[in-house]
C-alpha cells in the first residue's frame, strides 16, 4: 500500500501542531477523512486530527517516498 502525504499550508489555529512547508505522512482513517480531516503525527508527536484545509496533498516517486520513510 502506498503512502499518502500532506503538505502544510497554513497553520492558523495550530501554530504549535504543524509547521508550514512541512510533509507530513497521512496515517490511514476513514472515519476522519469523510468527516475532510486526516489523521497524522504531527509536532506533539501524536497522532491527531487536523482539518484537510490545512494540507494539499501530494504522491511522490518511489525513490523519494524511501527517502520520507528512512529519515
Amino acid at each position: 500500500m502506498k503512502k499518502k502525504y500532506a503538505l502544510c499550508i497554513d497553520n492558523k489555529g495550530n501554530e504549535s501542531s504543524l509547521i508550514p512547508r512541512k510533509i507530513y505522512e497521512i496515517l490511514p482513517d476513514d472515519q476522519a477523512a469523510q468527516d475532510d480531516f486526516v489523521r497524522l503525527i504531527d509536532e506533539s508527536g501524536e497522532d491527531y486530527l487536523h482539518h484537510k484545509s490545512h494540507f494539499v496533498f501530494v504522491e511522490f516517486p518511489e525513490e523519494v517516498e524511501r527517502v520520507l520513510l528512512a529519515a
